[in-house]
């Protein structure tokens, strides 16, 4: 399946731009991990390496690591740099299922 492909879902898909050299990228990770056991399958959460998928990071503008953009039916619908927490996470994707 390719990022567009994912992206193009009519349930929402959170996309976690980060790399592994990232600090802020690590305390990111777990958090991912309870929202997506708190969401289920309403939603998909994946993440991006930007140093492995430049070219995915510049065509969404990604400056910064981590960017989490929530996607619904491959339109970015939300976004934010920087460690976002557990409780908007699991907010935002309730409000677009």
């Amino acid at each position: 399946m390719t990022f567009q492909e994912i992206i193009n879902q009519d349930k929402p898909v959170l996309v976690d731009f980060f790399a592994e050299w990232c600090g802020p990228c690590k305390m990111q990770a777990p958090i991912l991990q309870d929202v997506k056991q708190k969401v289920g399958d309403i939603a998909d959460i994946i993440k991006v390496d930007v140093d492995k998928y430049p070219q995915v990071a510049a065509q969404y503008q990604v400056q910064g690591v981590p960017t989490l953009i929530l996607f619904k039916n491959s339109k970015a619908i939300w976004r934010q740099s920087g460690v976002a927490p557990a409780g908007l996470l699991e907010k935002l994707i309730n409000e677009n299922r």
